[in-house]
């Protein structure tokens, strides 16, 4: 297996396997009742979730403009040009991952219910695995729109990886530690199922990978010197 084909196969294997593995072992519903008591989700009000709650998507708007400061940036300086395909991959895995596939198509279309919401724990809707469609606009827990936009958070490390690689990995480490910190809270609040979380560093970590070789991060840039 090439390294291309690595960067797409690991995430697909994990997302499917791990899917599995919370639907056999009935994690969703298992995880979630650790934070359910007598119908109320009072832990998720707590600290350090609540804050986290409230963060919500700010850091990942600091970086997504970030990169549209370098791409700004690039067109203006011919000695920053280096910089515009990098920021167009912050600007346009944000706008694809956590914003249009996350939060515009899947949250309003696939109608899973949050778990606040369904019969075990003292709502009305009828429990459903990620893979069951349900009504649109009636259901918006897959997947988390809080997580994808911390797990955005790694996006730095596709940047780095190839010069800097242990700058890399280190973006990379705190992006998904951050991107659990923020699923928990979810999870805590009723949110969103532990399938809703996976699934959303799933997709955000897809896009990224598909950006990067579309915008041939892989590569070195070629610089013209036609005088």
């Amino acid at each position: 297996m090439n390294k291309t084909m690595g960067d797409f196969a690991i995430p697909v294997v994990i997302l499917i396997l791990a899917t599995i593995l919370i639907a056999a072992t009935d994690a969703d519903l298992r995880m979630s009742a650790l934070f359910c008591i007598d119908g109320k989700w009072p832990i998720g009000d707590q600290q350090p979730w609540h804050l986290l709650y409230k963060l919500d998507r700010l850091p990942s708007f600091f970086l997504g403009f970030g990169g549209l400061g370098a791409i700004f940036l690039g067109l203006l300086h011919k000695n920053r040009q280096q910089w515009i395909r990098p920021g167009l991959f912050l600007v346009i895995l944000l706008a694809l991952g956590p914003g249009l596939i996350v939060n515009s198509v899947f949250k309003e279309y696939w109608g899973r219910p949050r778990p606040r919401e369904v019969v075990q724990f003292g709502g009305t809707k009828e429990f459903l695995h990620p893979w069951q469609k349900g009504i649109a606009h009636k259901g918006r827990s897959f997947p988390s729109g809080h997580s994808s936009a911390a797990f955005y958070m790694t996006a730095p490390f596709f940047l780095l990886r190839r010069r800097k690689p242990r700058t890399a990995a280190m973006w990379m480490a705190g992006g998904l530690l951050f991107g659990t910190l923020m699923s928990v809270a979810r999870i805590t609040q009723g949110g969103h199922f532990l399938s809703d979380t996976l699934w959303a560093w799933g997709m955000v970590h897809l896009v990224a990978v598909t950006l990067y070789y579309l915008l041939r991060l892989d590569r070195d840039e070629v610089t013209s010197t036609a005088s």
